[in-house]
């Protein structure tokens, strides 16, 4: 069992000891262009834009035709891990759902902390690294916090292999430099449902009672 509390305080050490050494500014900069699409999926979810943007391009380098879930095509049933999603209507759809409905619930997660943004991030992937106890690609690839080793299939861990991918970590850096909004520690919630406002904006029947009857009587008074 991988205790959450201390990865969220490796990880948090490790961001403040990272150092990029790879080029990540174009593909922040490609991230940061589609901004309002994910600001869309955060409104929806409450998953802070930025976290969407760096999963969409580990998932799928970001392709509008994949699902956030596993890099599937969202128009049709997903046949890899989280299996049997979709189809969908949309791309962020397909996103509102993979935050919301699948492992690990990004939409459920309360800290936006800069340990536990990254931690979630991990526990998208998996938790097969921090169970080695050594630091996961999908976060530190392209950082001097990695070096090698990497799940070349399910189940199968090669320390050789280099992920040749950029990881979140150097991204939401990178994406960070560049858009000054980008912060952690900042909980996104999604909006109000409409059906709970409704339903809160109208007093309960026993007050309603009270209010109509204060109001009867206060004619009475004015009358007199």
């Amino acid at each position: 069992m991988i205790n959450l509390e201390k990865l969220a305080r490796w990880n948090a050490a490790r961001w403040q000891s990272a150092a990029l050494t790879r080029p990540f500014e174009a593909t922040a900069r490609r991230l940061i262009a589609a901004k309002p699409r994910y600001q869309a999926v955060e409104a929806r979810t409450g998953v802070p834009w930025y976290v969407v943007a760096v999963i969409h391009q580990r998932e799928s380098s970001q392709s509008w035709k994949a699902s956030l879930a596993q890099g599937d095509p969202w128009d049709r049933v997903s046949t890899h891990v989280p299996k049997g999603r979709g189809p969908f209507a949309s791309w962020e759809d397909a996103a509102v759902d993979a935050l919301v409905n699948c492992a690990p619930y990004a939409a459920r997660n309360d800290d936006w902390s800069v340990g536990g943004t990254l931690t979630m991030l991990e526990r998208y992937n998996g938790l097969g690294y921090a169970t080695k106890g050594v630091p996961s690609p999908y976060l530190w690839a392209g950082t001097n916090q990695y070096v090698a080793g990497k799940y070349v299939r399910d189940g199968v861990y090669d320390p050789t292999a280099v992920d040749k991918q950029l990881g979140c970590a150097g991204l939401i850096k990178t994406m960070m430099a560049m858009d000054s909004g980008i912060a952690f520690g900042v909980a996104a919630k999604p909006p109000p449902d409409p059906q709970q406002q409704a339903s809160s904006a109208q007093p309960p029947a026993r007050a309603a009672f009270f209010m109509a009857v204060a109001a009867a009587l206060a004619r009475l008074f004015r009358r007199a």
